[in-house]
């Protein structure tokens, strides 16, 4: 099991490069069946290892690849969890806080809520301790979205001191996020 953990060839399609793919870890113990450790690598991503290929096509040649490693995902743990609110927890997390509040609406069949999830974990992760940020599935807590008149997904509405202060609709760009963001702070 750990030489398959080692090291994974990805094979080569017609015109394109073949890659190497290796895990990028440190050791851990691991308990196995009838009582037995073993130390295994701990998965933490993966790092790509291409190389290059040229590709003629008649007079016309093509070099295909990269170079150097280039890390394809990073570790789970470096990635923030932003709280989910529900109607239980709307006034004491949203309405109550004090520092300001970004509130992002969702669903989870929405494809461009999807396309804004990492943009809101970033920006929770920047302004730590400037500002909270949360989501609401409005599938989950439909009073929440009626309340604010929540008619398109996803609807992100920054709150400061309980109040409703600026409301962004759509799967915009991280810079329009701040700029709205960075009026309330």
């Amino acid at each position: 099991m750990a030489g398959v953990l080692e090291t994974l060839t990805v094979p080569r399609a017609s015109g394109f490069t073949s890659a190497k793919l290796s895990p990028i870890g440190s050791s851990s113990v691991c308990s196995l069946s009838g009582g037995r450790k073993s130390v295994l690598p701990e998965f933490r991503g993966l790092k790509i290892q291409s190389t290059s290929t040229t590709v003629s096509r008649g007079s016309v040649s093509l070099r295909l690849g990269r170079r150097g490693g280039r890390i394809v995902c990073e570790a789970q743990e470096t990635a923030v969890q932003v709280s989910p609110v529900t109607d239980a927890t709307w006034q004491t997390l949203v309405l109550e806080c004090d520092s300001a509040v970004l509130v992002e609406f969702w669903a989870p069949w929405c494809g461009p809520c999807r396309m804004i999830h990492p943009v809101i974990d970033q920006l929770a992760k920047e302004y730590s301790g400037k500002l909270k940020c949360y989501k609401v599935n409005t599938d989950e807590s439909p009073s929440i979205a009626t309340r604010y008149g929540i008619r398109s997904i996803p609807t992100v509405i920054i709150f400061k001191n309980g109040e409703k202060k600026d409301t962004v609709i759509g799967a915009v760009p991280k810079s329009t996020l701040t700029t709205s963001i960075e009026k309330f702070l």
